[in-house]
């Protein structure tokens, strides 16, 4: 027998539901309840709780996806489940096309070492909060660099503060003597070694980073991987990643002829050298490495995060890493896994065309002001009037808040954010803080908004800019 399931809806998207789903065609059957509002966005848990009568003889309930409340309180009222679907209609098929196929993102078998390049600079204590820091944004091992000719006289108090602290600790130099001296302190990996210095690996427990002898000389890392191999210590392998027109294209051929030469080793990539010296949005660059890895079994990375426009690079490494390792598992093409990655565009960023929105207009009966965006532009809309422009500047002589200031700064604040949205290609929703992905932290927002937007259980509370301004 086939599901039954209710969906709940508000007066304005009653027809445009009923279309959707005549159109979805779908295996379950459905009823469609209109709860007696004229915005479905606005329904709450209670306001179910109170209004719904009969649940149709339904298996579960949907309801619009940024319905507030307390929903599993609600399912326990109703004796059946409630869940939030899309926030947006147009997004049921996907949202019912992808329900049973979510990937799974927790998964994955990439370590990333997050260098702190400034370490000798750095007291322990500041060591410290860049450590903090690369483990809440997913890093593995915490990479300590060294400078040339810079002292770094706390170098052990640094390995051992962090190893306190329950990090790993890697340690990167070119002199050797840092390399035993970190060794010694109880680092767990060491970049890195070469053919000539495998006598440090002698001295000291830590697993070694290899290297080339000189730079793109693969014979010289088979020998230093054979040397490892005759010590019967555990190795990483690193071929060395170039720079874009500083032989990149060569230096991912050496990547995969050391997969070739060597099936069965820990390979190594510095993706820093394509996030730091591309000026261009490092997402999308750590995607592509990221992919590389995945298919050459390549399990660890270094990252860094120098440049300020890389600032965000270990938190990227992160859910690339994720996305990647779900797509392989599924045998699936990097689509549809999640959209962290996509900071700047969206899939789908204007789910209703202006027509449909103007069908809207028509039906509100209120002063409130809407706003909506379209490929064509942004629309704020009353009872009163309907009004489109690329430009908010070109909106404010037609919205009558020439008195109100609160609702004037209101107004402002939300038409900035949907042209944003609509030059870039996001999705905007009134009153929502616009989704980066992983380029912000979700604390990052510190709008009452935005916090309340995180917790669908919460609700809003009521904005100061849209009170009734009080006498002239």
């Amino acid at each position: 027998m086939a599901e039954h399931i209710l969906f709940l809806t508000g007066k304005l998207a009653e027809k445009q539901l009923h279309r959707i789903l005549e159109e979805m065609a779908p295996e379950f059957e459905y009823t469609v309840h209109q709860l007696g509002l004229s915005v479905a966005a606005l329904m709450t848990a209670d306001m179910i709780r109170r209004r719904l009568k009969d649940t149709y003889g339904a298996d579960r309930i949907l309801v619009p996806g940024r319905c507030r409340g307390d929903l599993e309180t609600l399912s326990q009222d109703l004796g059946l489940p409630v869940e939030r679907g899309p926030e947006e209609l147009r997004d049921l098929p996907e949202f019912f096309g992808r329900a049973a196929r979510k990937p799974d993102l927790s998964h994955y078998d990439l370590r990333i070492f997050a260098e702190i390049v400034d370490a000798p600079n750095l007291d322990v204590d500041g060591i410290l909060r860049q450590a903090a820091d690369y483990r809440n944004h997913g890093a593995d091992v915490i990479d300590i660099g060294c400078l040339p000719a810079t002292p770094f006289p706390h170098l052990e108090a640094a390995i051992a503060a962090l190893k306190e602290g329950g990090f790993q600790v890697s340690v990167d130099s070119l002199e050797t003597a840092d390399l035993v001296r970190g060794g010694g302190a109880g680092a767990d990996y060491l970049l890195s070694l070469h053919e000539d210095s495998l006598w440090v690996a002698d001295q000291v427990a830590s697993t070694p980073v290899l290297i080339p002898a000189r730079h793109g000389d693969l014979d010289s890392l088979d020998r230093a991987v054979a040397g490892m191999r005759t010590r019967g210590k555990p190795f990483l392998v690193d071929p060395i990643l170039d720079p874009i027109h500083f032989g990149f294209a060569d230096s991912l051929v050496r990547y995969h002829e050391t997969r070739r030469r060597h099936p069965d080793v820990e390979i190594m990539m510095g993706v820093g050298n394509l996030t730091e010296l591309t000026h261009a949005d490092t997402a999308g660059i750590n995607a592509m490495l990221l992919g590389v890895c995945s298919e050459l079994g390549i399990r660890a990375i270094l990252a860094t995060q120098v440049s300020k426009h890389a600032r965000r690079a270990v938190a990227e490494a992160d859910l690339a890493r994720r996305i990647m390792h779900a797509a392989r598992e599924l045998d699936a093409l990097p689509k549809h896994m999640g959209d962290g990655l996509m900071a700047l565009h969206e899939r789908a960023p204007f789910p209703y065309s202006e027509a449909e929105i103007r069908e809207l207009a028509q039906a509100i009966r209120d002063p409130s002001y809407r706003i909506q965006i379209s490929a064509e532009g942004v629309h704020i809309f009353n009872r009163d009037g309907f009004h489109s422009a690329t430009d908010p500047f070109q909106l404010y002589p037609s919205l009558g808040v020439e008195h109100d200031g609160g609702h004037a700064f209101y107004l402002g604040v939300e038409l900035a954010r949907a042209q944003i949205a609509w030059q870039l290609g996001k999705r905007y929703a009134q009153d929502e803080a616009l989704d980066w992905g992983c380029a912000v932290d979700p604390q990052d927002s510190k709008s009452s908004e935005a916090d309340s937007a995180a917790d669908p259980h919460t609700y809003k509370p009521a904005g100061t800019t849209l009170a009734k301004p009080t006498g002239d």
